[in-house]
């Protein structure tokens, strides 16, 4: 029987801001227990560092240097640079192998009139947000069911209003989990939570603390976002889907706010000694909270240090499917169903990231040695990550042997774009 395939995608949760990474003040029950009868990943990397380009490289299997989303690069009134007609995504595939398929949360890869839609990439359903800009309010004055707009009375899209949309969004989860138990599916749950502008309806169990007012609401949005992977995770057992499905919890980047911010004082989202935050492409902005379960399949308790990368999705989800990737689907990743199972991760010659947000920014991986790049002019840093995982003794002039190798590697780990020149 082919295993249902959930990936819960978490806009900006951090590994700071989880219990099973260390964070002692918010809490994550669900995700804690998720981790305790799943695998709980230290090196799980991101697309990079921000929202378009990372969701981009999960759905595709393509790395940044390859991939035709690069950066968030906003249409107006309304959207993002849309994916092309001619690239294929895991839910294409999926979809051809039998599946039904819905991605209901945040899109930000094309609006419905583009080459980049959700419902033209596969997608029987859609439902929440398209445009990542609308996304940054949790009480918009609209969301989408499919490609249908639908009004959000009391809400004025500026401040806290009548309606939260992520119950929206996370009750709509829910009824399409339960329309579709009887056939193998595949959702893509992309929850905006704990993203951008501090808003919440119910500040909860933190109501009372003595912190700041974005302290408290930051707190509560991660603690919803807990909640609502628990819902699922228990509608799941309800239907007895519990052992056919795997459900991998992550965030779309590393931490969002500096170590020295409101955010990242309190909860000391660095705690991991990780160097760097969104927008960068240090570890600590490329390493995010991943958490796998499938009962009887992954591995119970298991903490692994294995590295893998969100273009490794597509891959795996097709092996799990029984399915091949067709061949006009190129990917730069490797199926992870051994290492889900208990094993080591595929072995690969390196893991490449761009980003332009501003000046272009690079960075690549091979073996221990991490080359980051922060821009085009700038001088190639080296790090030892065995030795030195918070990147804070660059060996570039000590090493010439590796500096030259990653001189190379991001030379060569790229194809050329007119979208996205080195400058």
């Amino acid at each position: 029987m082919k295993p249902n395939i959930i990936f819960v995608l978490s806009d900006d949760l951090a590994q700071g801001d989880v219990g099973c990474y260390g964070q002692t003040l918010i809490q994550t029950p669900h995700l804690d227990k998720m981790a305790a009868e799943g695998t709980r990943f230290t090196q799980a990397f991101c697309g990079t560092s921000v929202c378009a380009p990372s969701r981009t490289s999960l759905m595709t299997g393509l790395h940044t240097g390859h991939s035709p989303i690069r950066a968030n690069r906003e249409i107006q009134p309304e959207g993002q640079m849309p994916l092309p007609a001619a690239t294929p995504t895991i839910a294409q595939v999926l979809k051809s192998a039998g599946y039904a398929t819905a991605c209901i949360g945040k899109w930000g890869m094309g609006m419905f009139d583009t080459t980049g839609s959700p419902l033209k990439k596969g997608f029987d359903h859609f439902f929440g947000y398209n445009c990542q800009r609308h996304a940054h309010s949790y009480f918009p004055t609209y969301l989408y069911n499919n490609n249908q707009r639908f009004e959000l009375a009391g809400n004025d899209g500026k401040t806290v209003g009548k309606t939260y949309a992520q119950n929206l969004i996370a009750d709509e989860t829910l009824r399409w989990v339960r329309e579709h138990k009887d056939q193998p599916f595949f959702l893509f749950y992309s929850i905006t939570l704990p993203h951008g502008r501090a808003e919440i309806d119910e500040l909860g169990i933190y109501k009372d603390k003595p912190w700041t007012t974005l302290q408290k609401t930051y707190a509560a949005q991660v603690t919803r976002l807990d909640s609502d992977v628990g819902r699922l995770l228990a509608l799941l057992k309800e239907l007895k889907l519990d052992e056919n499905t795997l459900v991998i919890v992550a965030g779309d980047n590393g931490s969002s706010y500096a170590p020295n911010s409101e955010i990242g004082r309190l909860f000391e989202q660095a705690a991991n000694g990780l160097r760097g935050f969104k927008r960068g492409l240090y570890e600590g902005a490329l390493r995010q909270a991943a958490i796998a379960r499938w009962p009887g399949v992954v591995k119970s308790g298991r903490v692994s240090s294995e590295p893998w990368a969100f273009w490794d999705f597509p891959a795996t989800a097709a092996e799990l499917a029984g399915t091949k990737l067709p061949k006009d689907f190129v990917t730069d990743g490797k199926s992870l169903v051994s290492l889900l199972r208990g094993g080591k991760a595929p072995k690969r010659d390196y893991f490449y990231w761009e980003l332009h947000e501003g000046k272009a920014i690079q960075a690549v991986r091979f073996g221990k040695w991490k080359a980051v790049k922060n821009g085009p002019n700038a001088a190639i840093e080296l790090y030892d990550l065995d030795k030195d995982p918070g990147e804070r003794t660059n060996l570039a002039s000590q090493r010439p042997q590796e500096h030259a190798k990653a001189e190379t590697l991001l030379k060569t780990a790229r194809i050329a774009d007119p979208n996205w020149p080195l400058q």
